[in-house]
């Protein structure tokens, strides 16, 4: 019984993990780009890494709507079918 909450809580981080990956990343590489530009053009303005950022990881998750929305369907139906299973 035990393993199989640690199993779940194991995939749960997993799914939170896989699903949260494009838009960190698509955040980093835009924060690094900004960064490098600043450095080289010597414009210290904080501001200017937020809305890019913001608007880079806006369109990344309209454009993995669907892929993360498939992958939750897909682990909420398991665990639903996993209820008989857990006695309470």
């Amino acid at each position: 019984m035990e393993a199989k909450l640690m199993a779940l809580a194991i995939e749960t981080y997993k799914i939170t993990l896989i699903l949260s990956l494009p838009m960190l990343m698509a955040g980093l590489v835009v924060g690094l780009l900004i960064s490098i530009f600043q450095a080289t053009t010597q414009i210290n303005e904080q501001t200017l890494t937020f809305v890019p950022k913001i608007l880079v990881v806006i369109v990344v998750v309209i454009l993995t709507m669907p892929w993360m929305m498939n992958m939750l369907i897909d682990f909420t139906t398991r665990l639903i079918k996993m209820i008989p299973d857990f006695p309470f």
